[in-house]
């Protein structure tokens, strides 16, 4: 009886969204390859497409809150805070509603990170 070892979801997730971290600005590859690289450590066709998936919703709440704090400071800069907290948190939720878009793309980089490592 041989021992099979199986990947982690959630050293997927977090691995993949350190990578969606810095080559998320790349529309389309920066999702794909985040998702993949997420699939690749999950190991298999379903749990790459979950891992893919988490890894996309926690890349857009991440750069929600990078915004919103750049929102703050820049009405810090004209000495209103919570102006600036209040513009920054509104675009960061609205980049968080337009990045289930992304959240698709890594699931099917998931799931091609999936298939190539089952």
């Amino acid at each position: 009886m041989s021992y099979r070892s199986r990947g982690s979801i959630g050293k997927g997730v977090f691995i993949g969204s350190i990578v969606l971290f810095f080559i998320g600005w790349i529309p389309v590859i920066g999702g794909l390859v985040g998702g993949g690289i997420a699939g690749l450590i999950a190991r298999g066709i379903g749990r790459g497409f979950v891992a893919g998936f988490i890894t996309g919703i926690i890349g857009s709440i991440i750069l929600a809150i990078m915004i919103t704090f750049l929102g703050v400071l820049v009405g810090n800069l004209y000495d209103s805070l919570s102006l600036g907290g209040f513009i920054g948190g509104g675009i960061g939720t609205i980049l968080i509603f337009l990045s289930i878009g992304q959240a698709i793309v890594c699931a099917f980089g998931g799931l091609i990170g999936g298939a190539l490592r089952s």
